[in-house]
């Protein structure tokens, strides 16, 4: 008798993967009219954009808040934090 040729130990798929279809992808914006997407577009634009700050933990034992950097110092103890 042959041996199999899938071992008991050989991970198997038993799924298959979806396939997306062109015609499966929704434009961006699908549905929402030009005047709604451009008082979303102003609406960032006036807040200012992203905020670019972080939650730093410091060996210290203090958590802060600061400015993402690739240098922040800890202002408790002023011990750097690497990133």
């Amino acid at each position: 008798m042959a041996t199999p040729y899938f071992r008991e130990t050989d991970m198997q798929l038993t799924a298959t993967f979806p396939t997306l279809r062109r015609r499966d992808r929704g434009t961006p914006h699908a549905g929402r009219s030009r005047h709604a997407v451009l008082q979303t577009l102003a609406r960032a634009k006036r807040s200012g954009g992203p905020e670019d700050r972080a939650l730093y933990s410091c060996s210290c034992g203090y958590a802060f808040k600061a400015d993402v950097s690739t240098s922040v110092g800890c202002p408790h103890c002023g011990t750097s934090q690497a990133w």
